[in-house]
């Protein structure tokens, strides 16, 4: 059978083409354009033209090396997205998009305030984007960050896809210094598997078309797993005479809920409502190291769903608690 031509896409140039840097004339980039523009039927010469562009940028390699300031509790992550600001702007751009909302939940069975609420901790709805060029972000992680260089090569190609699908100047796709677009910071992959297109205008937009996000990030809850009208999280206290519950918290990897909510009860945790069957994680957030204090939440599997949108039981409840303030706003 004989093969089809490569698609071949053009490179924009209205006045936005960055200086040639000739960074296709490396070996190590040569060699991923050859096998990127095999496997994906793509023209090596366009993707050679955008490489040529592309600038390495070593401030995106210091970000990454950047050693994390501390260790992150709940006492210090929780007011940096429970702000009156952004829960007021969550309101503004929920009632703004209110249609798009109910149309998600509908579809998808993912609570609308949730949608708006990781899309306003993602990118406080879209204020802040992310700056970098995509390009030159995946580009210098791929070829300049051996750590992870697989990963982002595979993001990159995936870029290409999306490059060769959308069209438009290559240069003008902006995001984090991780790569990761436009509303909802999707990365190449996640674009491909979960972004759709929302308000049925032919194009996948997450950078410029809120509903496209709002449509693409309830598709990406649905298929990590959400419940249609499950229950998300509680607050719960625990016993200061039985102590087994502290065998039962959770630690080490995120996994789905397996303990019983009757289990959780039995070893110390006060549940005043719930299924005893009920499957559930429990949860110790430390508000503070000294003097001791803690928070106790139980998370149901629709909070292990946002879990897959960033894998952190941290920024999982303030995505909860974001919503929960913007659902109390708008009624």
């Amino acid at each position: 059978m004989q093969q089809s031509a490569p698609k071949t896409a053009t490179v924009a140039n209205n006045g936005t083409l960055p200086e040639k840097s000739n960074l296709a004339n490396r070996a190590d980039v040569q060699e991923f354009i050859n096998k990127v523009s095999r496997e994906q039927n793509l023209d090596p010469r366009w993707m050679s033209e955008i490489l040529d562009h592309t600038n390495i940028q070593p401030k995106i390699i210091a970000a990454m090396n950047r050693p994390a300031e501390g260790v992150m509790n709940w006492g210090k992550y929780r007011p940096i997205f429970l702000t009156e600001k952004r829960i007021n702007d969550g309101i503004k751009f929920y009632n703004q998009y209110k249609d798009a909302f109910l149309r998600a939940e509908e579809i998808y069975g993912v609570d609308r305030f949730v949608i708006a609420a990781i899309i306003g901790v993602e990118t406080g709805y879209g204020q802040n984007k992310g700056s970098w060029k995509v390009v030159d972000a995946l580009s210098t992680l791929a070829f300049e960050y051996p750590r992870r260089a697989s990963y982002f090569s595979g993001e990159l190609a995936n870029f290409f896809k999306i490059l060769n699908e959308n069209g438009g100047d290559p240069f003008s796709y902006r995001g984090s210094y991780a790569g990761a677009m436009g509303y909802p910071q999707f990365m190449p992959s996640s674009y491909l598997a979960y972004a759709v297109d929302f308000d049925g205008d032919g194009k996948r937009d997450l950078w410029n078309n809120p509903v496209d996000a709002i449509g693409s990030v309830g598709n990406y809850l649905m298929k990590s797993g959400w419940v249609r009208g499950g229950k998300i999280a509680e607050e719960v206290q625990v016993s200061k005479q039985n102590l087994a519950y502290q065998q039962l918290k959770q630690s080490g990897r995120l996994t789905p809920p397996k303990e019983s909510i009757q289990t959780l009860r039995n070893a110390g945790v006060i549940i005043p409502n719930g299924a005893p069957n009920a499957k559930v994680t429990l949860f110790e957030f430390e508000v503070s190291a000294d003097p001791k204090v803690d928070e106790w939440w139980i998370g149901y599997q629709n909070f292990y769903a946002i879990t897959r949108y960033n894998h952190s039981k941290l920024y999982a409840l303030a995505v909860y608690q974001v919503a929960e303030a913007i659902r109390r706003g708008v009624r």
